[in-house]
């Protein structure tokens, strides 16, 4: 009967230390509104496994793709209030919070896409970084969104005169909305989740996109015509709510700033795989891509610049951005 009760003592004991084990580890929320399987998905879920092996699993975080968790205007708010741990994002919807966001969202502005990485993984990423620290979240990482491009139902774009008439749907971004009317163009903000059914009822005539969302989302379904004027490319953004990052030891900060950028480099080759791929599916589906003269398109830009570039400050942001290689 001794020995009988050492043995319940001992195994007493064991499952006490691993019920405090597993109490021990935190499970992180993470949203998307892509697609499973889609490059920031993955990037997200590289940063999930990085984090539980570099804590030797006290954290481990679950990627919500698919807007399970709502959209980004929803998202943003969730993550803000820390409702969620983790969001992954496009910049443009922090443009009315972060004034700096403005900047890379700004059409024409980047000259490529490896022009883009070099500028918001450098110093200047990181000063539009600290913008966010006063709005309830910590910035971890730039991904990148690819290059915008329009699309629609209605006829190939291949002059500035073809967008006169054409209905856009575009992010909630004052920017995305005076670029389209500067076009000659309606923008019609409205939830990524909504576009397909509002071209294909006729609510608006296209969106844009890159070839990527364009393809995941279906859209080339309803929108044949794919005008490669690559008019935008705006950084995604990575945060983590305040409340979440603050829970973190300093050691654990610099493990998960650090396996977001390593997760970053790996969105970047998940990426440039994707759009590849996304371009030969739609092709092959039908769609017509054009290739329209872009100087036009950037000359009838100028109002927008005058608007948004209104400061010394923001002038020699777009100087510096401008100057940087890539």
């Amino acid at each position: 009967m001794l020995r009988f009760s050492k043995f319940a003592a001992a195994a007493s004991v064991a499952v006490s230390v691993m019920m405090g084990a597993a109490s021990a580890q935190t499970v992180l929320r993470s949203s998307d509104t892509h697609p499973d399987g889609y490059p920031t998905v993955e990037a997200v879920k590289h940063f999930g496994e990085l984090i539980k092996e570099r804590t030797e699993g006290r954290y481990e975080v679950e990627v919500y793709h698919s807007a399970q968790l709502g959209q980004e205007a929803d998202t943003i708010e969730q993550v803000r209030s820390g409702v969620i741990d983790l969001n992954r994002v496009s910049m443009a919807p922090w443009n009315s919070l972060v004034p700096a966001t403005l900047i890379p969202s700004l059409p024409y502005l980047f000259r490529s896409p490896e022009h883009a990485r070099n500028v918001m993984s450098g110093p200047i990423g990181e000063e539009i970084a600290k913008g966010f620290d006063q709005h309830g979240v910590v910035l971890l990482a730039f991904y990148d969104g690819g290059a915008r491009s329009f699309y629609n139902s209605k006829k190939p774009i291949n002059t500035l005169e073809d967008m006169k008439g054409l209905k856009f749907r575009v992010i909630q971004s004052d920017v995305f909305v005076d670029m389209v009317a500067a076009l000659g163009a309606s923008a019609t903000p409205m939830p990524y989740g909504e576009v397909y059914s509002a071209i294909e009822t006729g609510v608006i005539d296209g969106a844009e996109n890159n070839f990527p969302s364009y393809e995941s989302a279906k859209h080339f379904e309803v929108a044949k015509n794919f005008s490669l004027d690559e008019h935008t490319i705006v950084p995604e953004v990575f945060v983590m709510s305040k409340a979440s990052w603050d829970k973190l030891t300093p050691e654990d900060q610099e493990i998960f700033k650090q396996a977001a950028r390593d997760s970053m480099e790996k969105q970047w080759e998940l990426w440039d795989a994707r759009v590849a791929e996304s371009r030969k599916i739609v092709e092959a589906a039908g769609s017509q891509i054009t290739t329209p003269d872009k100087q036009p398109f950037i000359d009838a830009m100028k109002p927008v610049y005058d608007k948004y570039v209104n400061t010394p400050e923001l002038q020699d942001l777009v100087k510096r951005i401008q100057e940087t290689e890539g």
